[in-house]
């Protein structure tokens, strides 16, 4: 979130479009999540309509939310929305919350070993 913020508050920066992306940020878990819960539930059938279905949307998600800055960055040709240095660290902060979010699922996804 640090170079979210910095992407967006920095003086040379100074516009708040590439914080959009934080909607990306929420809404990207969420598919898979459900459908978890939902499995949950089902006492382990297997059926994996449902968890492609989630992992399509959150792939959706995660390109969006690459392409949201470098769009805003190309834009229009006569002025962009932001500027390239806000992309890159927008870009940086991508990489760095998908990779936590990655982590999480697969270190919670393990079973107890203890």
């Amino acid at each position: 979130m640090t170079f979210v913020i910095l992407g967006c508050a920095l003086p040379q920066y100074n516009v708040w479009w590439p914080f959009f992306v934080v909607l990306f940020y929420v809404l990207a878990p969420i598919p898979t999540i459900v459908v978890r819960r939902r499995e949950e539930y089902d006492n382990g059938m297997t059926n994996n309509s449902g968890l492609e279905l989630a992992i399509f949307i959150t792939m959706g998600f995660f390109i969006s939310s690459f392409a949201l800055p470098i769009v805003l960055a190309r834009s229009p040709a006569s002025g962009p929305v932001i500027q390239w240095g806000a992309c890159y660290l927008t870009l940086a902060a991508n990489i760095v919350v998908y990779l936590t979010l990655f982590g999480f699922f697969s270190i919670f996804e393990q079973e107890d070993t203890w």
